[in-house]
């Protein structure tokens, strides 16, 4: 209490001032809030990366991944011939809640630099201590599909590492979806390598990998051919994992790329 207050007037004056520490600290959260929203509300612009929450669709329990989008700086909502799509899947190191963290490797990290680059880039990003989700990851092709001027017979996956993994795996689960693919050191299951004969495959690693060893990409490539299909293996002499520095700098797996359509 103050000097001269009665105890009555004390613990009014001692509730008031709850009652205001309480209040402040809820705008505080609320603002918090909101500038969490604001970074995953921003209006796409072409020749820009913005990010989207990716909770426009729910699946297995969980929200399809965050992502970010970018639009070709030539992008038309109008035009009668529809935008290619690149889905990228990072790798193992850029999972997490800090959506920036899927700029550090290969593509997303320099598209904004490419005024030609003809591709609607969609990142997700997968949480941490998860792996891919092929339902997910559909979910998130969707929604750009349902918002944006897609090509849907131009659609292409591309991922490093365990997005190489996710790569195969994805365009195993769903062929139909995927004009060409290109994994980049990754591998996956020979088992479904059937699967994968009528999607034209680009596969990249390096020959002194001492992570994910080339053997994984080898495998996979010999196997889809063996069933008849149209992969192939570049293997980069003298380079461990990173082999994606490589791959997404190099401007011909872009035009392989669009040279495919379902």
């Amino acid at each position: 209490m103050l000097p001269g207050q009665t105890k009555a007037a004390g613990q009014l004056f001692y509730g008031e001032t709850v009652k205001i520490i309480v209040m402040r600290k809820f705008f505080l959260v609320q603002l918090i809030i909101l500038w969490g929203c604001a970074v995953f509300a921003q209006e796409p612009s072409a020749g820009m990366q913005v990010a989207v929450d990716g909770k426009a669709v729910f699946v297995k329990k969980a929200f399809a991944y965050p992502y970010l989008l970018f639009l070709p700086k030539n992008y038309d909502h109008t035009t009668t011939e529809g935008f290619p799509v690149l889905l990228f899947l990072h790798g193992s190191g850029e999972r997490g809640t800090d959506i920036s963290l899927v700029k550090k490797n290969g593509t997303p990290g320099f598209v904004e630099n490419r005024d030609d680059f003809p591709f609607i880039l969609v990142t997700p990003q997968c949480p941490s201590g998860e792996v891919w989700d092929n339902e997910r990851l559909m979910a998130v092709l969707d929604e750009v599909i349902g918002k944006y001027n897609v090509d849907t017979n131009r659609v292409y996956c591309t991922g490093l590492s365990m997005g190489g993994f996710g790569t195969f795996s994805l365009a195993a689960a769903y062929p139909w979806r995927f004009a060409a693919i290109a994994p980049v050191c990754g591998g996956g299951f020979a088992l479904t390598a059937e699967k994968l004969k009528n999607i034209p495959v680009w596969a990249f690693h390096g020959d002194a990998d001492p992570i994910v060893p080339p053997a994984e990409s080898e495998s996979m490539v010999k196997a889809i051919n063996f069933f008849g299909g149209n992969a192939k293996l570049t293997l980069y002499p003298g380079v461990g994992h990173n082999a994606w520095d490589n791959a997404y700098s190099d401007p011909e797996l872009y035009r392989w790329l669009l040279l495919h359509k379902k």
